[in-house]
């Protein structure tokens, strides 16, 4: 398939890296706390932040984003050697969570308009979108042993897919209007999660109550 003229070029080159430094920045420290060894690190790092990217490029026909561009790779290797030579402690509270919530509405986002752009239909290229925000992080934890998340109930997940819906929805707009409305209602849902400890109700629950009314 022929690369069509992918508007999302318009995105500064260093905000787009930063994007990809935070998810790696995840992976990195997990495998930090995990007491693993650098080259652990290093590849935790890398899988998080390109897995969903990644998985998305392959499955819409597109070139492999991190391949043909010098500068994810080593900032995702450069992001391992932070975490390896920095104290854990310094990454604890929201701090990580809030950056990894834009982090996640800009990907969703992301994914969706460039699937979109190669001619992706509306509801595969949201998929796309949640793919390329969730993707990442659920290899990460399954690498390191933990449950993903999509296991756990907290609106993760969701917020991506909010984002991702929005971009879909409202990709008629002018596309710098759309994208900042969808990254920004993520990004909010997100947040409200993180604050709130918001999350969905498991399957069975309700029957649950009712057995003890």
């Amino acid at each position: 398939m022929t690369a069509p003229d992918f508007p999302l070029a318009s995105i500064p080159a260093a905000l787009d890296l930063a994007g990809i430094a935070v998810f790696a920045l995840t992976g990195a420290l997990l495998a930090a706390q995990l007491r693993q060894t650098f080259v652990t690190v290093a590849f935790f790092a890398l899988v998080t932040g390109v897995g969903g990217g990644s998985v998305r490029d392959l499955l819409i026909g597109a070139p492999v984003f991190w391949i043909h561009d010098p500068w994810v790779a080593p900032v995702c290797l450069g992001t391992a050697l932070l975490a390896w030579f920095t104290p854990t402690h310094w990454w604890e509270g929201e701090l990580l969570d809030w950056a990894d919530a834009a982090g996640l509405a800009a990907y969703s986002v992301i994914g969706t308009a460039k699937s979109l752009a190669f001619g992706v239909p509306m509801v595969p290229a949201v998929l796309m979108g949640i793919i390329t925000g969730c993707v990442g992080g659920v290899i990460r934890d399954v690498l390191a042993g933990r449950p993903s998340i999509l296991m756990r109930p907290e609106l993760y997940v969701t917020a991506a897919a909010l984002s991702a819906t929005l971009a879909a929805a409202i990709s008629s707009l002018d596309r710098h209007f759309a994208w900042s409305v969808a990254m920004a209602a993520g990004f909010t849902l997100r947040g409200a999660a993180i604050r709130k400890k918001l999350a969905l109700p498991a399957y069975g629950s309700r029957q649950r109550h009712r057995g003890t009314d």
